[in-house]
């Protein structure tokens, strides 16, 4: 069992165990015209902390203070931060529910929360940007590589004309002789 600290981006079949210290509210999003659930949590073992990426089912499945089991996670990397997650191979499941504690804690619990799910907002609204930014990018790439193979092909046809009249040309001149 891997301990949060050893944790490394790019890290795959990654099993380990830690505490729901927060959970953001879930944004839904559509993606290849399916709609999609993801929240980002934060959970920790005796070692760290890293972000854990929720997505759709297991969202509803924990809470703060519940203490999970990733196995064969991966561990990816988004604007310099580690997040785990159990990706499309792996399972999460909760080895014990979250007792029930005072409502200072989970009043706190909530403030980071929201202030979790205030910065995912932000790197999603950064993200989708950054997405738009590449994509017409590729358009104004894909429009110039038309316009060089147009410019080429007309270069290719002028070229091919001049051959075409110094050889009708050279043609003329064997004749006349």
């Amino acid at each position: 069992m891997a301990k949060v600290s050893e944790l490394k981006a790019g890290q795959g079949k990654v099993d380990v165990e830690a505490v729901i210290k927060s959970k953001a509210e879930p944004r839904v999003f559509n993606k290849y015209g399916k709609d999609l659930k993801v929240a980002n949590a934060v959970v920790s073992d005796e070692t760290g902390e890293i972000s854990l990426s929720l997505w759709n089912d297991d969202i509803d499945k924990v809470n703060v203070g519940d203490k999970i089991k990733i196995t064969n996670g991966y561990v990816s990397e988004f604007n310099g931060q580690k997040q785990l997650t159990s990706g499309k191979f792996g399972k999460m499941e909760i080895i014990s529910s979250a007792s029930d504690s005072s409502s200072d804690s989970s009043s706190s619990s909530e403030k980071v929360a929201k202030e979790t799910s205030e910065l995912d907002e932000s790197d999603i609204k950064s993200e989708e940007s950054e997405q738009s930014s590449v994509k017409a990018k590729g358009k104004r790439a894909t429009k110039k590589n038309k316009e060089l193979k147009e410019e080429s092909s007309e270069e290719s046809k002028e070229e091919s004309s001049e051959e075409s009249k110094e050889e009708s040309k050279g043609m003329d001149e064997e004749l006349a002789f």
